[in-house]
């Protein structure tokens, strides 16, 4: 049975939480290398893509805390917070980069929060250029209707692309069960449009085996997954997935576009 806490055992038990952050924070310069050069980041990625090729997850996060150490961020959309947790058991109080686009679901917000304030990683909120209002105002109201690919490149590739510059490689959920564009999709790889190294250490799971996993190490889940949202973006771009569809066929539905182009090569 789980332990039932009071409300001061729980401030006590956020205190001693947020300290530890502090003081990792505070201690992380000391942990970095000066960013290696783009060529030798994509020497080690392409040796790496051959070697562990045929391993697993727990492999490949032990090279990447190996290799890279904090030199790492993680990419997380706050779906779930799986990802984060399986790397945070190698790089505790990994960067964790979410998109604060503006756009989100009051549950991914809330999810976000719940993750930070209960888990050893540091949230990193990258936000765009521009504010909505700004956006509307310089481009007009509801551009992900009119131009979707263009308020994806403002809200989420561009900032991204500027945070990552700071990084030698970064961690994605990125799957090769959530649809055809993303079948192949490689441990490591050598992400050239934004210059370091790209892990996908989740490639082989399934979505099963991320629930799975979820619920045997009690990990936080965003909400709407079990209200029929298996991939969760920007609630202006994102419905409900019907029984027999793809876990991506949600996004952007009834457009000619099936990624945000974070992850086009």
């Amino acid at each position: 049975m789980t332990e039932v806490l009071t409300l001061a055992q729980r401030r006590e038990q956020q205190i001693a939480h947020d300290r530890e952050r502090t003081a990792h924070l505070a201690d992380r310069e000391g942990m970095l290398d000066p960013r290696r050069s783009s060529d030798e980041l994509r020497t080690i990625a392409e040796k790496a893509q051959a070697r562990l090729a045929d391993t697993d997850c727990d492999t490949v996060l032990a090279w990447v805390a190996e290799e890279f150490g904090y030199r790492t961020a993680v990419a997380c959309s706050m779906a779930d917070a799986v990802l984060p947790d399986v790397v945070a058991k190698h790089l505790p109080w990994v960067d964790t980069l979410f998109l604060e686009t503006g756009y989100h679901f009051a549950e991914t917000i809330g999810t976000r929060d719940a993750v930070e304030s209960s888990m050893r990683l540091s949230i990193v909120d990258v936000t765009p250029a521009r504010t909505v209002a700004e956006q509307d105002a310089e481009f007009g109201e509801r551009l992900y209707e009119r131009d979707p690919a263009l308020c994806c490149q403002m809200r989420k590739v561009e900032p991204l692309h500027a945070t990552l510059q700071g990084y030698e490689a970064w961690i994605t959920g990125v799957r090769r069960d959530e649809g055809p564009t993303r079948a192949d999709t490689p441990f490591i790889t050598w992400d050239e449009k934004n210059g370091l190294v790209k892990v996908n250490p989740l490639a082989a799971w399934t979505f099963d085996d991320l629930l799975a996993y979820a619920d045997d190490h009690g990990v936080i889940v965003n909400p709407l997954v079990n209200d029929g949202y298996p991939s969760i973006g920007c609630a202006t771009c994102t419905r409900r997935v019907l029984p027999g569809e793809d876990p991506r066929a949600g996004r952007w539905a009834g457009l000619d576009k099936t990624e945000c182009g974070l992850h086009n090569t």
